[in-house]
């Protein structure tokens, strides 16, 4: 019995694929061609997957087939090689659209808008083309092209872009010895809305629901200061957002940390840069605080954002809050649950990465 087992589960074993420098050269144009029909192209890199050691179930979640049809494919090519990866003619009804129809779909969408229109639909494409509004969106749907979705990117025009990103980074990943890291950011004009009417609570079969009008109970400030590697942060609450508040929340970071070095990562707001800061930072008792500044335009390199952005979807977006005390109250409440906890954020991308990348968007 063991030994049947162990001869059928080496039958199952996919048969080993090896192909020949020109196979080679062959399959990786074509596995690399925008302009070959996609079935072909998807073959071409199942082949190679398969030449590289690479087990059939995996090679079907790499380019979107069943392991049934890796498999089928996969004895395609051992029996008739390169000519194996073609279609083959099909019994029934012939195809009513050729590959340069579905170029031209492609084409069509990405080079074009319709007449007073931002973007297509499947159905706008369709008549556009002339071809089938099912074989429009098998189209798209295999060319990966998604023309109702809209990102968003921000480039840096910062001269000095390259850096202060490498001078960031590098705190994150390496700070100074016997120094503290901070990340100080504000959240402006945070909103105390009140719902007019109570919320109905979820239950089995329906979500939490409120109404869509509400009551504005004024705003606030929020400063604060992450401490990048210790997980916590230090808070003030102000109500208006200018240099004096911001120095006087950089006076209350210097009593929290009474010794050592400060490493303060900020963006580029005047009143982080202002002349009255200026002159607060000359003072020989605030020396030991060193300002880094983010690149404009680059939030995202703020670690503070993401703790903005968590307490924006717990506390903020579904909170109601009579008064701006609630508000207050929930915002404190929040921020002490996070030093409970000690989170911390660890910084993966490298400055290489993200000089890279920026210089992949804009060409220079």
């Amino acid at each position: 019995m063991v030994s049947w087992v162990v001869q059928w589960s080496m039958s199952r074993k996919a048969a080993p694929i090896v192909v020949t420098v020109e196979e080679q050269k062959a399959l990786e144009s074509l596995a690399n061609s925008r302009t070959a029909p996609y079935r072909q192209v998807q073959r071409a890199r199942l082949v190679l997957l398969a030449a590289e050691g690479m087990a059939n179930t995996a090679i079907a979640q790499e380019v979107g087939l069943s392991r049934t049809m890796v498999a089928q494919w996969r004895q395609r090519f051992i029996g008739e090689r390169l000519a194996g990866l073609a279609d083959q003619p099909r019994p029934g009804k012939p195809r009513q659209y050729s590959d340069t129809d579905r170029l031209r779909v492609i084409e069509t969408a990405c080079t074009q808008k319709p007449k007073g229109e931002t973007h297509w639909s499947v159905r706008t494409l369709a008549q556009a083309t002339g071809v089938g509004r099912d074989t429009v969106h098998q189209i798209l749907r295999q060319a990966n092209l998604k023309p109702h979705r809209v990102g968003t990117f921000s480039h840096s025009p910062d001269p000095d872009f390259a850096a202060k990103v490498v001078d960031v980074v590098g705190l994150y990943v390496c700070p100074p010895k016997h120094a503290v890291v901070l990340c100080v950011d504000e959240k402006t004009q945070v909103q105390a809305l009140d719902r007019r009417q109570p919320l109905l609570p979820m239950r089995p079969g329906q979500i939490e629901r409120r109404t869509h009008d509400y009551k504005r109970n004024g705003t606030v400030q929020l400063y604060a200061a992450l401490q990048v590697h210790a997980g916590h942060v230090i808070s003030r609450i102000e109500e208006r957002h200018r240099s004096r508040e911001f120095i006087a929340f950089m006076n209350q970071l210097l009593r929290a940390y009474p010794s050592g070095e400060i490493h303060v990562i900020l963006d580029n707001v005047k009143s982080h840069d202002s002349k009255e800061v200026q002159e607060w930072h000359k003072r020989p008792s605030n020396k030991r605080v060193v300002f880094h500044f983010i690149p404009t335009y680059s939030s995202w390199l703020n670690l503070a954002e993401v703790l903005f952005n968590l307490l924006q979807a717990k506390v903020l977006r579904r909170g109601v809050f009579p008064s701006k005390r609630a508000l207050v109250a929930a915002i404190m409440d929040y921020i002490q649950k996070f030093n409970e906890e000690g989170r911390t954020f660890r910084w993966t991308k490298t400055a290489e990465a993200i000089i890279s990348s920026a210089i992949n968007q804009t060409g220079h």
